[in-house]
């Protein structure tokens, strides 16, 4: 008998998957950047908006830049979600065998797993339709024209539980990359998962609340806008040069 040799592919795959959750999780963290700008001003939002729309490069704006990118993104989500139901529990008696052993170890990181796993399931479909409200109209996209999808809309509810299911997804999927990578460490492997941990939580509030206030902000914002709703947003130097 040939002796068997075990599949490079399986590594690349994991290697991949890690590579492209690091991605998507320092993608969004620079996304909260972007969309926290609202809380600066509705000038502030609308220079980050124009300046991926290029406005700043060629003198005016080019929309299919930002659907471009949103493709992108989805494309990216998309390959992440496949490679990572490889480790999904093809039938009932692995789960089962999961839960035991979940139960038997009572491990705050074994924990930690199904939680990634129900928050990546939410996301899936949550960040589908955020994603194509973004690819179908991103010249809506400035102060009054998200304020308006978010409340007009109707699309905070699904902003509020897509907040939640992306940090506490993307937080859990970065303490676990660092424990599996070996980096950053600390010292001896303890004390190097007791400061992950720490941090972890830290980072975990900062942005919960710093989503919160800007979903806030654009709530406000939309509330008041709401008899103007449709009408977009056009700084007072432009609105002087009109």
């Amino acid at each position: 008998m040939k002796p068997l040799i075990a599949s490079p592919w399986s590594a690349r795959f994991d290697l991949l998957q890690s590579l492209s959750g690091l991605f998507l999780a320092l993608f969004m963290w620079l996304h909260m950047a972007f969309v926290s700008s609202i809380l600066w001003g509705e000038k502030a939002f609308w220079t980050v908006a124009r300046f991926f729309e290029g406005y700043f490069f060629f003198g005016r704006s080019l929309p299919w830049l930002v659907s471009l990118f949103v493709a992108c993104i989805a494309a990216l989500i998309a390959v992440h979600a496949l490679l990572a139901l490889r480790k999904f529990p093809a039938s009932w008696q692995q789960y089962r065998a999961f839960w035991e052993h979940r139960q038997r170890l009572a491990h705050l990181d074994t924990n930690l797993w199904p939680l990634q796993v129900a928050t990546g399931f939410l996301m899936f479909f949550l960040a589908s339709v955020h994603l194509y409200d973004l690819f179908i109209a991103p010249e809506q996209i400035g102060p009054y024209g998200s304020a308006d999808l978010v409340w007009t809309g109707r699309t905070w509810p699904l902003l509020l539980l897509l907040l939640f299911c992306v940090e506490v997804h993307g937080l859990i999927g970065l303490y676990r990359l660092a424990l599996k990578w070996g980096w950053p460490s600390f010292g001896d492997p303890q004390r190097t998962r007791r400061i992950l941990r720490r941090l972890l939580w830290v980072l975990l509030v900062f942005f919960l609340a710093m989503g919160l206030l800007t979903l806030g902000t654009f709530i406000s914002l939309g509330i008041e806008h709401a008899p103007r709703a449709g009408e977009p947003y056009v700084p007072s130097g432009m609105q002087e040069a009109l």
